[in-house]
Order: structure tokens, then C-alpha cells, then sequence
């Protein structure tokens, strides 16, 4: 497998993208291609930027054994669209968004969304839980779990 870069992306990098990170982490982790996949996150917005996960999501994701150290930080559409192979957005508006910042065809071919790659959840999305109760992050790392496998599955074909 050729090396990779991916990024994946929210509204504000404190839930959803750090979340697919540190869950594609560990499934790369355990297939033991660390060295082949480089992955980060971003938010479309920079109000987070420097912050820690919401507290909520990195409590819900510790209980799966997954530990969120990422600090949010903002897309940067001149660095990150030349550097990383693939960018995934969470939902249509981060896609819509992404769409928006990529200004060239190249950069433009590396966008999916994350549930392009489920392999059993029936969601077209990945919902934002930080308005919401417990069962928000809960159902967001489940998506995210299913669909990092199915990305998994896309990378090592």
C-alpha cells in the first residue's frame, strides 16, 4: 500500500474530526500500518482553535479505550489541500464547505464524506453531538467506527 495522508474535518475540530482520528488511529494501529497512514484533523471554523476535545467526547470515546489528546486547529485550504491525499467531511455542510475551498480539480478529487465509506450503519452523515445528550456521542462514535473500518477496507485494496 502506498503511504497516505488524511484528513478528516467538522465544523469546529472538537468532536466529530478528532474523534474519526483517533478511531482510524487505532484501527491502523492494530493492522500495524501506522507507518503507511498519516492522519490529523481540522474544523471548518478556527473557534476552537488550540482547544482540547469537548470534554463530553473525549469522556464517551475513553470509555471505548480511545484517549483525544488533539488541539482543534482550522483548515488551511493552501496547505492542507496540497499536503493530504484525502480530506473527509462529516456532514453535507463541511462538504459543502470543503467544495468552497478547493479551488482546483486536484484538490477538489480528494473529498468524501465519512459515510461514503459505511459499511453497516444506515446514516448518510455524521450528526454533530454537541447540542445534544450522551446518546449523541455515542451514536457518533459508532458511525465513525463503521465507517473508519470501511475506509480501512478502501485504503488496502
Amino acid at each position: 500500500m502506498d503511504n497516505k495522508k488524511i484528513l478528516f474535518v467538522c465544523l469546529g475540530n472538537i468532536c466529530r474530526s478528532p474523534s474519526a482520528e483517533i478511531v482510524m488511529q487505532k484501527l491502523i494501529e492494530e493492522q500495524g500500518l501506522s507507518e503507511s497512514i498519516e492522519l490529523d484533523s481540522a474544523g471548518i471554523l478556527d473557534i476552537h482553535e488550540g482547544q482540547m476535545a469537548d470534554s463530553r467526547m473525549r469522556e464517551h470515546a475513553s470509555r471505548r479505550g480511545l484517549k483525544i489528546t488533539h488541539r482543534s486547529r482550522p483548515v488551511k485550504a493552501s496547505v492542507d489541500f496540497e499536503y493530504f491525499d484525502i480530506i473527509i467531511g462529516m456532514d453535507d455542510e463541511n462538504m459543502k464547505a470543503l467544495n468552497e475551498l478547493a479551488r482546483i480539480p486536484t484538490w477538489k478529487s480528494k473529498l468524501y464524506k465519512m459515510t461514503d465509506f459505511k459499511k453497516k450503519m444506515t446514516y448518510n452523515y455524521v450528526p454533530d453531538p454537541y447540542y445534544g445528550g450522551p446518546q449523541g456521542f455515542e451514536l457518533v462514535l459508532d458511525i465513525l467506527e463503521d465507517s473508519c473500518k470501511g475506509l480501512l477496507e478502501f485504503l488496502t485494496q
